[in-house]
């Protein structure tokens, strides 16, 4: 069997790989770009039941790999103890793919009890890298619930020191992992891509003052970290001027709150719920927006690398967003966009207005932001991780970065949004 052998280990079963949320998507993208390599893919993983992926699920090179899966297990403590029984299978997998074809690398999408892995790939000398998407023990204890605390970090410690390379998907990522890792040095930052294949600018997509509405867009789950009630309250000042509308483009646990304090601000009107759709529909939306937000609120850890921002980039989409975290940096400090305080209606609703108002600029940014995109799309990031491993990193096969996706419209987007 020619070309790169590569298992890619997702063992969080919050995670169906052929599904449509974020970290779903965000794995399809990730595979689709070793594809292009011309790699063999084999996905071990206890949740491939989605169907938001058909040409993984029917393409020659990808096999799916399914562990075994707890299911409807409502004791925590049960729960996480049957995850642990499903990371262990995964030394069988590897053992028999190993067998019949030698692997030339393992790649592990770091989940809360993912440990098996880079403990295999180190006992049997195969290159391995693992991808650590959050800090999620943390996470778990801060937003969920975690019994095992203790084993947790054990397993977190397991999985950075076998692993052969280690990347966090931001700076603040890639420090924890640095913390727990037997080896520091094997640890960077690589952050997550976009599909320029997939996620294009619109054929004229300036607003040209005319009778149509300058369209203001979110895209992600409806959860409170999201900022979406500061959108909701600056799209209200903005309505008092000019004929502005928003477009949320996802689903949630706010949605219901969120639509009934539209209503209190009294731009319920003004505001088009697309509800959870497809990811094969958000790359159409998004040519519909004149400027996309991300207004996340003040966290106190912004560790994420959101994708929905880098898809406004590549739709060619001037930006307001929080400056938190990574943003500002992610941002290019303003040259994407505009930068404003979290939690601030009017600070948005005035950096708005600045870009409404000036279609030069917002012509400016299309072609800048465009540009930016494409020097980070899901190939930059699969050969970055494949050097950083020591695999010898294959030509691409379509290097064409703008040249049509065969699934058209399929867009890769954030870790824990997506509009499902």
């Amino acid at each position: 069997m020619s070309g790169l052998r590569v298992a890619y280990v997702s063992t969080d079963p919050g995670i169906d790989v052929l599904g449509t949320k974020g970290a779903s998507v965000h794995v399809q993208a990730v595979v689709r770009s070793l594809l292009r390599r011309g790699a063999h893919v084999d996905l071990v993983t206890p949740r491939a039941d989605g169907d938001a992926a058909p040409d993984l699920a029917a393409h020659p090179r990808v096999r799916v790999h399914r562990l075994p899966r707890a299911r409807k297990v409502r004791d925590t403590a049960a729960r996480e103890a049957a995850a642990r029984t499903s990371d262990a299978a995964v030394a069988g997998v590897l053992d028999d793919l190993h067998a019949a074809a030698p692997l030339d690398l393992v790649h592990e999408r770091y989940a809360l009890w993912g440990r098996t892995a880079t403990a295999w790939a180190h006992a049997q000398a195969v290159p391995s890298v693992l991808e650590v998407n959050a800090p999620l023990p943390a996470e778990q204890s801060a937003h969920r619930v975690l019994v095992g605390e203790a084993k947790a970090y054990a397993v977190a410690r397991d999985a950075l020191s076998h692993a052969g390379a280690v990347f966090g998907v931001t700076d603040a990522v890639a420090g924890w992992a640095r913390g727990l890792a037997a080896d520091p040095g094997r640890v960077t930052t690589i952050g997550n891509g976009v599909d320029t294949r997939a996620v294009t600018p619109a054929a004229t997509p300036v607003h040209d003052g005319g009778e149509a509405p300058f369209t203001l867009g979110f895209v992600g789950t409806l959860k409170a970290w999201h900022g979406v009630e500061t959108l909701l309250e600056a799209l209200a000042l903005l309505v008092r001027d000019a004929d502005v509308r928003l477009l949320v483009v996802g689903d949630g646990p706010r949605a219901q709150a969120l639509r009934d304090l539209a209503e209190r601000l009294g731009v319920a009107g003004a505001v088009r719920w697309t509800g959870a759709v497809p990811s094969t529909a958000v790359a159409g939306l998004l040519q519909s927006v004149d400027v996309a937000c991300a207004p996340y609120p003040a966290l106190e850890d912004f560790y994420f690398s959101p994708l929905k921002v880098t898809e406004y980039l590549a739709a060619g989409l001037p930006v307001v967003a929080s400056a938190v975290g990574g943003l500002p940096a992610l941002l290019g400090h303003g040259t994407h966009g505009e930068l404003v305080a979290p939690d601030d209606p009017a600070a948005l609703a005035a950096a708005v207005t600045a870009l409404r108002t000036d279609p030069v600029r917002r012509a400016a940014l299309r072609e800048r932001n465009r540009e930016a995109a494409l020097g980070r799309d899901w190939d930059h990031v699969a050969a970055r991780t494949l050097a950083h491993a020591g695999v010898a990193v294959p030509p691409l096969a379509a290097p064409h970065p703008t040249a049509p996706h065969p699934i058209a419209g399929t867009t890769a987007t954030e870790e824990d949004r997506r509009v499902a």
